[in-house]
Formats: C-alpha cells, sequence, structure tokens
C-alpha cells in the first residue's frame, strides 16, 4: 500500500469515526426528547433496567424502535442512492427520483388494501411480509423504467426523464387506490407516503435488519464493480467484467434497498440523490469509501430529520420525508442545473 493509499484509508477511518461518534450522540439526543421529556440520567438510568415503568415504555417500546429504524432507512436509501449513481453514471440517478419508491409504495398499499381484512397491517406475519412486497413494486418500477429507456438507448438524462414519468404514473395509481379507502387508512397510507416511520416498533426492526446486514456488505463487496463502471461499459467489458450479469446484480441489490426501506419508512425522497454526492467530495469517487460512509452520513441525516420532524411542532410531528425533502430540494436543482 502506496503513502496516498494510506492517507485515503486514514481519512475514511477518521470520518468513519466522526460519523460514529455523531450517530451516538444524536441517538442518545433523540432518547431525551419527546412529549415525555427524559433528562440524560434518566435515559442513563433506564437503559440500565433503573427507571420506572413509563420511563422503560417509552423509551424501549417507542424511541429505541425508531431511533434504530431511522438509522436502518437511511443507511438503505443512501447506499441505494449511491449503487445506482455508480451503475448508471447518472449522478442524478435516486430511487426516489426514479419511481422505484413509488412503485414499492404502490405494491404496499395494494397488499393493504386487499389484505387489511385477512392480514392486519400491524400483525407480525404482515410487516415481516412487506419488504418481499416492496421489492416486487419496486423491481417492477424498474424494469418498466429501463425497458421504456432502452428502446432509444440508456442514457443519464433520458433514464431521469423516463423515471420522472414513471414515478407520476405510479403516483396516480396511488391516489385511485387511496379514494377506494375508507377515511382512517386513506389518512395513514397519505401520512406514510410523505415519508414517516410510522409504527415504529420491534417487528419492523427485526424485519428490516437481516436486508441491511446482508445486503450492504454486499455492496461494499461489489465496489470494484462500481469502480469499473465509471470507466465506461466498453473498458469494463474489456477488464473481465461481465458488464450486463454486474448491473443486474448491482440493479438487484439497490432496489432491495430501496423497496425495504420504503416498507418500513415511506416513500423518503431525495436521501439516495443527495448523500452520495457529499460523500464523493468528502471521501473521492471510490466506492470502496462511498458505500460505506453513505451508509453512516444516510443514517445520521435521517435520524436528524426524524428528530426534527418529532419536535419542532410538538406535539404535532412533521413527517420524516417532508423534512428531508425540504433540505434536499434545493440541492437537487443545484444538481440539475449542473447537469448537462
Amino acid at each position: 500500500m502506496n503513502e496516498l493509499e494510506q492517507l485515503k484509508w486514514k481519512r475514511f477511518w477518521t470520518i468513519s469515526g466522526i460519523l460514529i461518534v455523531l450517530m451516538i450522540g444524536f441517538a442518545f439526543l433523540s432518547l431525551n426528547m419527546g412529549v415525555i421529556s427524559i433528562s440524560p440520567k434518566e435515559v442513563i438510568q433506564t437503559l440500565f433496567q433503573n427507571g420506572t415503568d413509563q420511563q422503560e415504555l417509552v423509551l424501549f417500546n417507542f424511541r429505541l424502535p425508531g431511533i434504530i429504524l431511522a438509522l436502518l432507512i437511511g443507511a438503505g436509501l443512501a447506499v441505494s442512492g449511491a449503487i445506482m449513481q455508480g451503475f448508471t453514471q447518472n449522478g442524478l440517478a435516486d430511487p426516489g427520483i426514479l419511481g422505484i419508491n413509488t412503485g414499492a409504495g404502490f405494491a404496499i398499499v395494494l397488499f393493504l388494501f386487499f389484505f387489511q381484512g385477512v392480514i392486519p397491517s400491524s400483525s407480525p406475519l404482515s410487516i415481516f411480509a412487506m419488504p418481499f412486497v416492496a421489492l416486487i413494486g419496486a423491481l417492477t418500477a424498474a424494469a418498466i423504467i429501463y425497458a421504456l429507456a432502452w428502446k432509444k438507448g440508456v442514457t443519464a438524462i433520458r433514464l431521469v426523464l423516463v423515471g420522472i414519468g414513471v414515478n407520476a404514473a405510479f403516483s396516480a395509481l396511488l391516489t385511485i387506490m387511496q379514494l377506494k379507502m375508507d377515511p382512517q387508512n386513506f389518512r395513514q397510507v397519505t401520512i406514510w407516503l410523505s415519508g414517516d416511520i410510522w409504527n415504529a416498533n420491534w417487528n419492523f426492526v427485526f424485519a428490516l435488519l437481516p436486508w441491511m446486514l446482508i445486503l450492504i456488505p454486499v455492496a461494499i463487496k461489489k465496489s470494484k464493480s462500481l469502480n469499473v463502471f465509471n470507466l465506461g461499459d466498453d473498458v469494463a467489458s474489456g477488464l473481465g467484467v461481465r458488464v450486463e450479469k454486474e448491473r443486474g446484480l448491482l440493479l438487484f441489490i439497490a432496489v432491495a434497498l430501496a423497496g425495504a426501506s420504503v416498507a418500513a419508512g415511506g416513500a423518503i425522497a431525495f436521501l439516495g440523490l443527495v448523500v452520495p454526492h457529499i460523500v464523493r467530495k468528502i471521501v473521492g469517487p471510490m466506492h470502496q469509501f462511498v458505500i460505506p460512509i453513505s451508509a453512516l452520513l444516510g443514517a445520521v441525516l435521517l435520524m436528524v430529520a426524524d428528530i426534527i420532524g418529532s419536535n419542532l411542532l410538538a406535539p404535532s410531528t412533521i413527517p420524516v420525508g417532508i423534512v428531508v425533502s425540504i433540505v434536499s430540494t434545493p440541492y437537487f436543482i443545484y444538481l440539475l442545473m449542473k447537469t448537462k
């Protein structure tokens, strides 16, 4: 390992350490804040089983699952965006903009609509089935996007334009389905689709955790393929990379991460777009650095957005997706204007 590589790895571990410290700090802050205020001392006492019954209920049944879900969803969406931008060589690729999130959301709404009388949405069976249902919807959206873009050739701007069209189509279908729901389910689905870590409980955590623990390490392992894609398909093929096979596998990983994240947190837009851009400015374009740092930064940013949404207008809450969109939209407009 030469001196330049040593400096890169040193920078990577330093940034990782800073993000982990921030993650722990904001998680502890989130445990303190809320309608029921719990002091830092009481939080520590409760974590060591020395708190009151009310404090244990609030921390272990409500706040801790919500924090862990925010971390998992943020990491999943950020890594999904980093992968999509890598293998498409398109800085505007994002599961929210391309309609992947909306496709996953549409599949889940269909599932809830047709099975709500058979399987309650809060039952463990329904919760553990949702990531698989979301995956089907996300893969369907991805297949439609690539089929439409492929006819004229998959270019960066065409992929975005087709994705925006598919996103609009799924949004229209979602609206039609919502109009057929009863008022209570309509309101719940509307809030969830705006990006809300709804019904945060340990079942959702255990349903989402395996997807992240398996797919994110696989994505890191495939970082060399993403690096080669930066050189173009012809060069990648010349270097012995099975371009279509690797692209298909990377697409599946990105779509699965996005779909599972949507199942637990709704259609949170722009996080997968903004985070990889920030990370590349910090650590450079090499994906063995971009993917893990994106996972950490995405987790931290979504947790901060959740803290803001939960406490800014307390006792009312702002869906975390709206907070992320407000912060990220100006950056998206900047990227769109910058792209040729």
